[in-house]
């Protein structure tokens, strides 16, 4: 095949998933004006649901306008030879093959964040601001940029390091060691994430005892849950939206819930949706995810084993010496649509197991708190109530609020 049928290709993936997108955008749109479902009336007051439909256009106009500009630099990037570029300024300062990746990526990655920056900004602090969830300073929204920065030099850059490293003394067999190496890290940020990232960015402290200690403990107790870490995060410090998540297993597992959920629920509506975390657990749902992330991994490594080594992915993007890191970037995109479709199944049991879990939660605690839990957060998050269907195919891990509902009331 021609470098440039490769890179028209290219351009044509990126093309035909920017106008999927945009159709399922606009479809979503339609519906933001629908009559809430009959059992969900009790969640939005008249002008609370009209606060939620401002929040819903706001952010659509805004998306549009930021996919608008990705899309219209990347394909700029492409036929101005952006890559070429970038590689030739690279290799004016080194030859080492895991030097000019490096280089190569921390220009393009930071070169990005840089033009994106003003967006993520203007989210913050006109958006979230203007609806009353923003509490990040621009200290603390700086301090976040440098620390997503450093984690992604020393972790992304580690691995990338070492990949490249095994490609140089194993050939097309690096996949293998590859993927040894991405499935140690998943099981070992998936383990300490908790106690080695979050700090970085949140203060965790252990639940304070009082009632909703006990009433946690006692239900733990009753399943047969043996829990020793139960943390509070101050989500607070960012944002009013609340949430809850549990992580690691083994003894390293541990419950943390957001102040900002505290701070939002009655003690027995916390306890409802820690059984429904805890489900996920004893369903075996955090096993499934970790196993199926790591086999996709190696599926994906294998077939980047087989073209990563075809000049014409580094042609087809105007570079003439082949490299790792072109091919990297020509696969990536061109293995996007395989990609898509994994994500569709991912989402489909994600979907499921939030069945399965919410079901947990019903029969070992109860229906109600959870119901009432679940329309708390949707309403102080000003949730969409109403999303189309093909949206919620395409891109919800969670099944909507009302079929939830529905799936609790039977």
């Amino acid at each position: 095949m021609q470098p440039t049928t490769v890179f028209y290709i290219l351009i044509a993936i990126i093309i035909i998933s920017f106008l999927i997108d945009k159709i399922l955008d606009v479809l979503n749109t339609k519906h933001f004006d629908d009559k809430i479902p009959e059992k969900l009336a009790d969640v939005y007051d008249k002008e609370e649901y009209k606060k939620s439909q401002e929040y819903k256009k706001t952010n659509a106009n805004f998306s549009n306008i930021t996919s608008t500009f990705s899309i219209v630099l990347t394909i700029g990037f492409f036929f101005f030879d952006g890559f070429k570029y970038v590689d030739n300024f690279v290799r004016s300062f080194t030859n080492h093959p895991i030097l000019v990746a490096l280089i190569f990526f921390g220009v393009i990655l930071i070169g990005s964040d840089i033009l994106t920056t003003p967006f993520s900004y203007y989210k913050t602090f006109v958006i979230e601001e203007k609806f009353g969830f923003n509490k990040s300073t621009k200290t603390t929204f700086w301090l976040d940029k440098l620390k997503g920065w450093f984690m992604t030099i020393v972790l992304g850059g580690t691995i990338l390091s070492l990949i490249i490293l095994f490609y140089e003394f194993a050939g097309k067999d690096f996949w293998i060691y590859a993927w040894i190496l991405v499935a140690f890290f998943s099981l070992f940020i998936n383990m300490f994430y908790a106690k080695l990232i979050v700090p970085l960015f949140n203060k965790q402290t252990p639940l304070e005892d009082g009632e909703l200690k006990r009433a946690i403990e006692k239900y733990a107790k009753k399943v047969g849950f043996t829990i020793n870490n139960i943390f509070v995060i101050d989500g607070s410090k960012r944002s009013t939206k609340a949430n809850a998540y549990f992580s690691g297993f083994g003894s390293q597992k541990r419950i943390t819930l957001f102040d900002t959920l505290i701070n939002d629920l009655e003690t027995e509506e916390i306890v409802a949706v820690l059984a429904h975390e805890v489900g996920h657990y004893k369903r075996k749902h955090i096993i499934f995810n970790i196993t199926t992330s790591i086999l996709l991994t190696g599926l994906t490594l294998y077939i980047l084993s087989i073209f990563i080594n075809t000049p014409v992915l580094s042609e087809a993007l105007g570079v003439s010496i082949p490299s790792f890191h072109i091919g990297l970037i020509a696969f990536g995109i061109l293995y996007s649509p395989i990609s898509e479709i994994t994500g569709l199944f991912m989402n489909y049991m994600s979907r499921k197991f939030e069945y399965q879990a919410d079901n947990y939660a019903k029969e070992t605690f109860a229906a109600k708190p959870l119901i009432t839990s679940l329309k708390k957060l949707s309403k102080n998050s000003l949730s969409n109530l109403t999303p189309h269907p093909a949206y919620v195919f395409m891109h919800y891990s969670h099944p909507t609020l009302s079929e939830r509902v529905k799936n609790l009331e039977k």
